[in-house]
């Protein structure tokens, strides 16, 4: 389960030729993105689980699940954009069933991202399920 904006960068990716193509797109969706006000830049939204700083701040408005992010690493920027994509507008009570792995499996992230990267994003979809959870 995908929605339209998410299968729209795994086109994007699909037509990409190498990684590095790939990784360029992922900073400039990070970098498209708006950034996270300051004041929300605050401990309780911080993931823990990432090498970088990562703040989500979820929202849960008429069912569906959304959330705003940043990161001072433009990388996990875009990584956050990608999280964001997957999962903006998808019913709260769907989350659980957003298979994350597989998903992001599809763009090949997986074998690209540093161990680290690795973690930082399985902190992020936990947080963001665990958000969706309790809603």
């Amino acid at each position: 389960m995908a929605t339209a904006a998410f299968e729209d960068i795994a086109e994007t990716f699909d037509f990409l030729d190498d990684w590095e193509d790939r990784y360029r797109h992922v900073i400039e969706l990070g970098k498209a993105m708006p950034p996270l006000p300051d004041e929300f830049k605050v401990p309780a939204l911080k993931v823990d689980g990432c090498a970088s700083q990562v703040w989500l701040r979820p929202v849960v408005a008429d069912g569906t699940f959304d959330f705003q992010g940043d990161s001072d690493a433009m990388i996990v920027r875009g990584l956050i954009a990608i999280l964001h994509a997957l999962y903006s507008g998808v019913p709260v009570d769907q989350v659980a069933a957003v298979d994350a792995p597989a998903e992001l499996g599809r763009l090949g992230l997986n074998d690209h991202l540093s161990a680290q990267r690795s973690n930082g994003v399985r902190a992020m979809v936990d947080r963001i399920r665990s958000v969706a959870a309790q809603a």
